[in-house]
Protein backbone atom coordinates (compact mmCIF):
# COMPACT_ATOMS: atom_id res chain seq x y z
CA UNK A 1 0.00 0.00 0.00
CA UNK A 2 1.68 3.28 -0.56
CA UNK A 3 1.50 6.25 1.37
CA UNK A 4 -0.99 8.26 -0.71
CA UNK A 5 -3.01 5.20 0.08
CA UNK A 6 -2.54 5.55 3.79
CA UNK A 7 -2.90 9.35 4.38
CA UNK A 8 -5.75 10.31 5.75
CA UNK A 9 -7.32 7.08 5.64
CA UNK A 10 -9.32 7.14 8.65
CA UNK A 11 -10.74 10.03 10.33
CA UNK A 12 -10.32 10.40 13.97
CA UNK A 13 -12.94 10.89 16.10
CA UNK A 14 -13.72 14.55 16.84
CA UNK A 15 -12.88 16.81 20.10
CA UNK A 16 -14.57 18.90 21.84
CA UNK A 17 -12.97 22.25 23.03
CA UNK A 18 -15.92 24.15 24.91
CA UNK A 19 -19.08 24.88 22.70
CA UNK A 20 -16.66 23.62 19.85
CA UNK A 21 -15.67 20.93 18.05
CA UNK A 22 -12.51 20.04 16.15
CA UNK A 23 -13.40 17.67 13.45
CA UNK A 24 -10.44 16.41 11.73
CA UNK A 25 -11.61 15.22 8.28
CA UNK A 26 -9.16 18.24 7.56
CA UNK A 27 -6.18 18.37 9.81
CA UNK A 28 -5.86 21.04 11.90
CA UNK A 29 -3.64 23.82 13.21
CA UNK A 30 -2.15 25.02 16.17
CA UNK A 31 -0.56 28.22 16.20
CA UNK A 32 2.14 28.81 18.64
CA UNK A 33 2.36 31.34 21.11
CA UNK A 34 5.96 31.81 23.06
CA UNK A 35 5.75 34.34 26.39
CA UNK A 36 9.00 33.58 27.24
CA UNK A 37 11.69 35.34 27.11
CA UNK A 38 14.37 31.58 26.17
CA UNK A 39 12.50 29.80 23.63
CA UNK A 40 14.87 28.37 21.19
CA UNK A 41 12.84 30.18 18.49
CA UNK A 42 10.97 33.27 19.25
CA UNK A 43 11.75 33.75 22.92
CA UNK A 44 11.32 37.41 23.80
CA UNK A 45 9.78 38.02 20.38
CA UNK A 46 6.14 38.45 21.87
CA UNK A 47 6.83 40.14 25.15
CA UNK A 48 4.21 43.41 25.36
CA UNK A 49 0.19 43.04 25.25
CA UNK A 50 0.34 44.76 21.48
CA UNK A 51 2.81 41.66 20.26
CA UNK A 52 0.22 39.14 22.05
CA UNK A 53 -2.87 40.63 20.36
CA UNK A 54 -1.57 41.53 16.68
CA UNK A 55 0.48 37.73 16.57
CA UNK A 56 -2.85 36.38 17.85
CA UNK A 57 -4.88 37.88 15.08
CA UNK A 58 -2.12 37.53 12.27
CA UNK A 59 -2.51 33.81 13.22
CA UNK A 60 -6.37 33.22 13.82
CA UNK A 61 -6.53 35.05 10.15
CA UNK A 62 -3.90 32.79 8.63
CA UNK A 63 -5.99 29.59 9.65
CA UNK A 64 -4.63 28.68 12.85
CA UNK A 65 -7.50 26.83 14.77
CA UNK A 66 -6.10 26.34 18.03
CA UNK A 67 -3.64 28.98 20.08
CA UNK A 68 -0.92 27.54 21.89
CA UNK A 69 0.14 29.60 24.79
CA UNK A 70 3.51 29.07 26.55
CA UNK A 71 5.22 30.59 29.78
CA UNK A 72 7.80 28.12 30.05
CA UNK A 73 10.60 27.46 27.90
CA UNK A 74 11.02 23.02 27.31
CA UNK A 75 13.97 23.73 24.72
CA UNK A 76 16.91 21.45 25.62
CA UNK A 77 18.67 22.66 28.88
CA UNK A 78 16.55 25.06 29.46
CA UNK A 79 16.52 26.92 33.01
CA UNK A 80 13.65 25.99 35.34
CA UNK A 81 11.23 28.84 36.29
CA UNK A 82 8.71 27.84 39.63
CA UNK A 83 5.20 27.83 38.88
CA UNK A 84 4.37 31.47 40.26
CA UNK A 85 6.83 33.25 37.80
CA UNK A 86 4.98 30.81 35.00
CA UNK A 87 1.73 31.88 36.27
CA UNK A 88 2.61 35.44 36.50
CA UNK A 89 3.78 35.03 32.50
CA UNK A 90 0.54 33.91 31.09
CA UNK A 91 -2.54 34.99 33.10
CA UNK A 92 -2.50 38.21 32.15
CA UNK A 93 -1.99 37.92 28.10
CA UNK A 94 -4.69 34.46 28.35
CA UNK A 95 -7.03 37.25 29.89
CA UNK A 96 -6.27 40.22 27.79
CA UNK A 97 -6.61 37.49 24.64
CA UNK A 98 -9.88 36.25 25.54
CA UNK A 99 -10.89 39.54 25.99
CA UNK A 100 -9.82 40.12 22.46
CA UNK A 101 -10.94 37.00 20.65
CA UNK A 102 -13.77 35.21 22.46
CA UNK A 103 -14.53 32.67 19.76
CA UNK A 104 -10.90 31.22 19.64
CA UNK A 105 -9.63 27.79 21.47
CA UNK A 106 -6.96 28.67 23.67
CA UNK A 107 -4.55 26.13 24.70
CA UNK A 108 -2.45 26.13 27.58
CA UNK A 109 1.50 24.45 26.94
CA UNK A 110 2.26 23.56 30.62
CA UNK A 111 3.14 20.22 32.67
CA UNK A 112 1.47 22.08 35.88
CA UNK A 113 -1.66 20.93 36.93
CA UNK A 114 -1.92 24.10 39.09
CA UNK A 115 -1.22 26.59 35.93
CA UNK A 116 -3.38 24.40 33.93
CA UNK A 117 -6.37 24.67 36.76
CA UNK A 118 -6.34 28.16 36.80
CA UNK A 119 -6.02 29.19 32.60
CA UNK A 120 -8.79 27.05 32.40
CA UNK A 121 -11.16 28.59 35.05
CA UNK A 122 -10.35 31.86 33.11
CA UNK A 123 -11.27 30.12 30.12
CA UNK A 124 -8.68 28.20 28.45
CA UNK A 125 -9.59 24.84 26.43
CA UNK A 126 -7.06 22.79 25.90
CA UNK A 127 -4.16 21.40 27.80
CA UNK A 128 -0.88 20.41 26.16
CA UNK A 129 1.71 18.52 28.66
CA UNK A 130 5.09 17.74 27.24
CA UNK A 131 5.24 15.50 30.21
CA UNK A 132 2.51 13.58 29.48
CA UNK A 133 1.53 13.43 33.20
CA UNK A 134 4.85 12.72 34.46
CA UNK A 135 6.27 16.00 36.28
CA UNK A 136 3.05 16.69 38.20
CA UNK A 137 1.33 14.10 39.33
CA UNK A 138 -2.02 15.65 39.96
CA UNK A 139 -2.35 16.82 36.09
CA UNK A 140 -4.56 14.03 34.87
CA UNK A 141 -7.23 14.70 37.79
CA UNK A 142 -7.13 18.11 37.14
CA UNK A 143 -7.88 17.66 33.20
CA UNK A 144 -10.86 15.12 34.40
CA UNK A 145 -12.12 17.43 36.94
CA UNK A 146 -12.14 20.52 34.49
CA UNK A 147 -13.02 17.90 30.77
CA UNK A 148 -10.77 19.69 28.82
CA UNK A 149 -8.79 17.92 25.73
CA UNK A 150 -5.44 16.64 26.40
CA UNK A 151 -2.54 16.37 24.46
CA UNK A 152 -0.23 13.60 25.61
CA UNK A 153 3.18 13.94 24.54
CA UNK A 154 5.90 11.36 24.80
CA UNK A 155 9.38 12.64 26.44
CA UNK A 156 12.20 10.91 27.59
CA UNK A 157 13.69 12.67 30.74
CA UNK A 158 13.23 16.03 31.01
CA UNK A 159 14.34 19.28 29.47
CA UNK A 160 17.14 19.39 31.03
CA UNK A 161 18.79 16.10 30.34
CA UNK A 162 16.85 14.96 27.82
CA UNK A 163 19.29 15.13 24.69
CA UNK A 164 21.90 13.99 26.99
CA UNK A 165 21.07 10.53 26.80
CA UNK A 166 18.41 10.21 24.07
CA UNK A 167 16.01 6.88 22.79
CA UNK A 168 18.60 5.49 20.37
CA UNK A 169 16.21 2.32 19.61
CA UNK A 170 13.14 1.02 19.83
CA UNK A 171 11.58 4.83 19.63
CA UNK A 172 8.07 3.63 17.96
CA UNK A 173 7.74 0.61 20.47
CA UNK A 174 8.54 2.51 23.64
CA UNK A 175 5.99 5.60 22.52
CA UNK A 176 3.48 3.25 21.58
CA UNK A 177 3.43 1.62 25.14
CA UNK A 178 3.55 5.06 26.93
CA UNK A 179 0.64 5.94 24.67
CA UNK A 180 -1.33 2.94 25.50
CA UNK A 181 -0.50 2.83 29.37
CA UNK A 182 -1.38 6.76 29.79
CA UNK A 183 -4.95 6.63 27.71
CA UNK A 184 -5.55 3.97 29.78
CA UNK A 185 -4.99 6.14 33.26
CA UNK A 186 -6.76 8.75 31.22
CA UNK A 187 -9.80 6.93 30.28
CA UNK A 188 -10.07 5.64 33.52
CA UNK A 189 -10.43 8.88 35.07
CA UNK A 190 -13.11 10.04 32.35
CA UNK A 191 -10.68 11.50 29.89
CA UNK A 192 -12.11 10.50 26.02
CA UNK A 193 -10.87 13.88 24.46
CA UNK A 194 -6.69 13.05 24.08
CA UNK A 195 -4.68 14.21 21.33
CA UNK A 196 -1.44 12.16 20.94
CA UNK A 197 2.15 13.84 20.72
CA UNK A 198 5.34 11.58 19.70
CA UNK A 199 7.54 14.25 21.17
CA UNK A 200 9.65 15.25 18.26
CA UNK A 201 12.94 16.20 19.54
CA UNK A 202 12.29 15.45 23.44
CA UNK A 203 14.97 12.58 24.23
CA UNK A 204 15.02 10.83 20.85
CA UNK A 205 18.38 11.09 18.69
CA UNK A 206 17.69 12.70 15.01
CA UNK A 207 17.32 9.20 13.39
CA UNK A 208 14.50 8.55 15.81
CA UNK A 209 12.81 11.61 14.93
CA UNK A 210 12.83 10.02 11.73
CA UNK A 211 11.42 7.00 12.60
CA UNK A 212 8.61 8.44 14.46
CA UNK A 213 7.69 10.85 11.64
CA UNK A 214 8.06 7.44 9.38
CA UNK A 215 5.63 5.65 11.22
CA UNK A 216 3.15 8.00 12.68
CA UNK A 217 0.53 5.94 11.58
CA UNK A 218 1.48 2.86 13.82
CA UNK A 219 1.54 5.06 16.92
CA UNK A 220 -2.29 5.93 16.78
CA UNK A 221 -4.30 4.18 19.26
CA UNK A 222 -8.18 4.04 19.56
CA UNK A 223 -8.67 6.21 16.48
CA UNK A 224 -6.98 9.49 18.54
CA UNK A 225 -5.94 12.30 16.44
CA UNK A 226 -1.93 12.54 16.11
CA UNK A 227 -0.18 16.04 16.35
CA UNK A 228 3.59 16.52 14.57
CA UNK A 229 5.21 19.20 16.73
CA UNK A 230 8.12 20.04 14.58
CA UNK A 231 8.14 23.25 13.72
CA UNK A 232 12.16 24.84 13.04
CA UNK A 233 13.25 21.82 15.59
CA UNK A 234 16.82 20.75 15.60
CA UNK A 235 16.02 17.56 13.11
CA UNK A 236 15.82 19.71 10.21
CA UNK A 237 18.77 22.17 11.07
CA UNK A 238 21.16 19.14 12.11
CA UNK A 239 20.24 17.63 8.89
CA UNK A 240 20.76 20.83 6.50
CA UNK A 241 22.91 23.38 8.66
CA UNK A 242 20.54 25.73 9.23
CA UNK A 243 19.23 27.30 12.01
CA UNK A 244 15.97 27.90 13.70
CA UNK A 245 15.42 31.42 11.76
CA UNK A 246 15.87 29.40 8.53
CA UNK A 247 14.39 26.31 8.74
CA UNK A 248 10.90 27.46 7.45
CA UNK A 249 11.62 25.71 4.35
CA UNK A 250 12.70 22.70 5.89
CA UNK A 251 9.72 22.80 8.30
CA UNK A 252 7.24 22.79 5.46
CA UNK A 253 8.54 19.25 4.08
CA UNK A 254 8.81 17.77 7.38
CA UNK A 255 5.13 19.04 7.99
CA UNK A 256 3.80 17.74 4.33
CA UNK A 257 5.68 14.34 5.09
CA UNK A 258 3.90 13.95 8.75
CA UNK A 259 0.86 15.47 7.45
CA UNK A 260 0.71 12.17 4.35
CA UNK A 261 2.17 10.10 7.34
CA UNK A 262 -0.98 10.44 9.59
CA UNK A 263 -0.80 13.88 11.38
CA UNK A 264 -4.03 15.24 11.95
CA UNK A 265 -2.67 18.59 13.92
CA UNK A 266 0.30 20.33 12.88
CA UNK A 267 1.81 22.75 15.82
CA UNK A 268 3.64 25.33 14.18
CA UNK A 269 5.39 29.10 14.39
CA UNK A 270 4.32 29.61 10.62
CA UNK A 271 0.29 29.16 10.32
CA UNK A 272 -0.01 30.76 6.84
CA UNK A 273 2.52 27.91 5.56
CA UNK A 274 1.18 25.16 7.17
CA UNK A 275 -2.41 25.86 5.95
CA UNK A 276 -1.15 25.84 2.33
CA UNK A 277 0.72 22.81 3.00
CA UNK A 278 -2.40 21.63 4.41
CA UNK A 279 -4.36 22.40 1.04
CA UNK A 280 -1.68 21.01 -1.09
CA UNK A 281 -1.85 17.48 0.46
CA UNK A 282 -5.31 17.46 1.02
CA UNK A 283 -6.22 18.54 -2.63
CA UNK A 284 -3.14 15.41 -4.06
CA UNK A 285 -5.58 13.20 -1.15
CA UNK A 286 -8.23 13.70 -2.94
CA UNK A 287 -7.75 13.91 -6.98
CA UNK A 288 -9.39 12.48 -9.81
CA UNK A 289 -6.62 10.86 -11.72
CA UNK A 290 -6.78 12.63 -15.31
CA UNK A 291 -6.36 9.74 -17.70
Amino acid sequence: MSTKDTAFSKTPKPIKCGKKTLDFSKPKIMGVLNLTPDSFFDGGKFSHEKHWIEQTAKMLKEGADIIDLGAISTRPGAKMIDVEEELSRIILPLEILLGEFPEAIFSIDTFRAKVAAECVEIGAKMINDISGGNFDSNMFETVARFKVPYVLMHIHGNPQNMQSEPITENAILLIHDFFKEKIAQLNKLGIEDIILDPGFGFGKTIRCNYSILNHLEDLRIDNLPILGGISRKSMINKVISTKPSEALNGTTILNTISLLNGANILRVHDVKEAAETIEIVSFYKDFNECN
